[in-house]
């Protein structure tokens, strides 16, 4: 087991603080970043789009606006890689698919305006599975190229394990986030549906899509939330309402001892026999920190319905943005969109409504929990000669109802690899999560040190 609360490296607040007070420069941080690049990336492939001078120049900008005195923002100076289904004004936005080779967006979507408000440094645009789905890309997981660093945002969570970027972006439709941080060994975040703004990224479902973070602290997690999140009114999820204040309750302690629990899942199954052993090895040395219950039979159903939205929306979202060229997707992919086309309207607007159901009961349920205690994967990152990014089951009930959910680099496999903890919070209280999550560490810290 990995004491990840034992980390020295420094943070990116440890950075922002020093290119604010002129120990370091943001050009220095971005050269180190790029050299690493060039070291590292020939065995990976985490990057779609690099443009080193760019970047450079970029830096530079922000050197200049600190030694001119003028505002900083709560990024400034920090690259972050952008995973390659956000649109960029000044690099392509290719979607991990050869249907959209070059293409060019005029306007910067939500996300990388705010960044750019808050001062970072656009790294370039990283890796994703084709159109954000099944297949796989190219990326090799950092620990071992033989294995996949998972999907569908591949090449953020390689990226930043590699120490390439500090920070990256990436979304997650079902396990596209929790499941790649959790192979690739970093902390991974996805915010509550609603508080981070999907304009101008790829639409694969409007129901489940959803924005999220990769880094190597997670503070700095935090910290990247609160600096994207806000209010859009022209993306349907996002929420007219004050947003959590996630740093602040990162840094937080809580009033009483947080409540956790793990839940007998209705998959337990499947997990791999390392990942049984690990988590039974978690539980024991948290002894009663934990309550442990039995799923609610409800829960059998609820894969089943992510499944109905996700392939009936990208199914309609597809057949728009391919424009009559479907056929030209990978074999992967085509099966299941034909599978999709056999689901009914009433299939559909069922499964939606499950899904509010389940919502409506996670809310009550969270009055009694802080947080979930629950594995982010089934098993350590597959190879990649067995085809696929790895099951996202682990992932698809909290995804499905919008829930924040962190992964903990905290485990490993037999293999070596790792094997991420995930925690999950109640829709909109990311705070109270992040809250809990350092209160968390700091006791699984204390306990093994005792």
């Amino acid at each position: 087991m990995t004491d990840s609360s034992d980390n020295k490296a420094q943070t990116v607040r440890d950075h922002v603080a020093k290119i604010n007070d002129g120990t370091l420069t943001s050009k220095t941080l971005v050269e180190h970043c790029l050299n690493v690049v060039e070291q590292t990336d020939k065995n990976i492939g985490a990057w779609a789009h690099l443009d080193r001078e760019q970047v450079l120049m970029g830096a530079e900008a922000c050197d200049h606006i600190r030694r001119s005195g003028q505002p900083t923002g709560a990024l400034h100076g920090i690259p972050v890689g952008i995973k390659d289904i956000f649109d960029t004004a000044s690099m392509p936005t290719e979607r991990g698919s050869n249907l959209f080779t070059g293409r060019q967006p005029d306007t910067d979507c939500a996300v990388v305006a705010k960044l750019k408000e808050a001062g970072a440094v656009i790294m370039g645009k990283t890796v994703t599975t084709e159109m954000a789905f099944m297949h796989p890309a190219a990326t090799r997981n950092p620990h071992n190229p033989a294995h996949t660093p998972g999907g569908s945002s591949s090449g953020s969570a390689a990226a930043v394990a590699a120490g390439q970027v500090p920070l990256a972006v990436g979304s997650q439709t079902n396990g596209s986030v929790i499941r790649p941080a959790s192979f690739c060994g970093v902390y991974g975040f996805k915010p509550s549906s609603g508080i981070v703004s999907r304009r101008g990224a790829l639409e694969t479902s409007n129901t489940l899509d959803q924005v999220g973070f990769f880094g190597r602290d997670i503070g700095d997690l935090a910290l990247l939330a609160d600096a994207v999140a806000g209010y859009d009114h022209l993306d349907s999820a996002s929420y007219v309402a004050p947003k959590p204040k996630m740093l602040s309750g990162y840094q937080a302690e809580p009033p009483v001892d947080p409540t956790i629990v793990w839940i007998d899942m209705p998959y337990a199954e499947r997990y791999s026999p390392d990942a049984h052993a690990g988590f039974e090895e978690l539980l024991t040395l948290l002894g009663d920190k934990v309550e442990r219950i039995p799923a609610p039979l409800s829960f059998s159903a609820l894969i089943p319905c992510h499944k109905i939205i996700h392939e009936y929306e990208i199914l309609r979202r597809l057949e728009q943005e391919c424009a009559g060229r479907l056929d030209q997707l990978s074999a992967t992919v085509k099966p299941v969109l034909e599978h999709a086309r056999s689901y009914t309207a009433e299939q559909y607007e069922e499964a939606l409504e499950i899904r509010r159901a389940t919502g409506s009961w996670f809310q009550q349920f969270f009055y009694d929990y802080d947080a979930i205690l629950t594995p982010s994967a089934l098993s350590t990152a597959p190879l990649i000669s067995a085809g696929g990014t790895g099951d996202p089951v682990c992932c698809t009930i909290w995804t499905l109802c919008g829930l924040p959910c962190i992964n903990l680099p905290l485990l490993s496999g037999e293999n070596a690899l790792p094997l991420g903890v995930q925690l999950v919070g109640a829709l909109r209280e990311d705070d109270r999560l992040l809250r809990t999550t350092r209160h968390f560490l700091a006791d699984l810290h204390q306990r093994l040190e005792d």
